[in-house]
C-alpha cells in the first residue's frame, strides 16, 4: 500500500475523512506533486519547499507556514500557540480547503 494510504488509513474515519480531503486537495491544486512521507507524516513538494500534515486527537497539523504576509490576517486564528508556523485544524470546525489551497498555491510561487 502507499505510505501516505497506509498513513491515513490509521486513523478513525471521521479524522481519516479529513485527512483524505487534505491530500485530495494537494493532488488536485498541484498535479504532479511528490508525495511522500517525511517526518513521519505525509509530505508534498510545493516549489522549493514541503508542506505537511499530521492527524492528531483534537486537530490536524499543518506545517510549516511562514512567509505569508498576503495572508496573515487569515491564517492567525489558527495559527498553534507558542509557535510561529504551524497551523492547527481543530476536528471540531470545518476544515479551511479554500485557505489550505491559498497556501499551497503561495508556497508553489516562493
Amino acid at each position: 500500500m502507499d505510505p501516505v494510504l497506509q498513513y491515513i488509513a490509521g486513523f478513525e474515519p471521521e479524522i481519516r475523512e479529513r485527512l483524505e480531503a487534505l491530500r485530495k486537495l494537494f493532488l488536485e491544486t498541484l498535479s504532479g506533486t511528490e508525495e511522500s512521507i517525511r517526518y513521519g507524516m505525509p509530505a508534498y513538494t510545493v516549489g522549493k519547499h514541503h508542506l505537511y500534515f499530521a492527524g492528531y486527537k483534537r486537530h490536524i497539523g499543518f506545517y510549516p507556514v511562514y512567509g505569508l504576509a498576503a495572508i496573515e490576517r487569515e491564517i492567525e486564528h489558527y495559527k498553534a500557540r507558542r509557535t510561529k508556523d504551524t497551523l492547527h485544524f481543530p476536528h471540531d470546525q470545518p476544515l479551511p480547503l479554500d485557505l489550505v489551497k491559498k497556501i499551497i498555491l503561495l508556497k508553489a510561487t516562493q
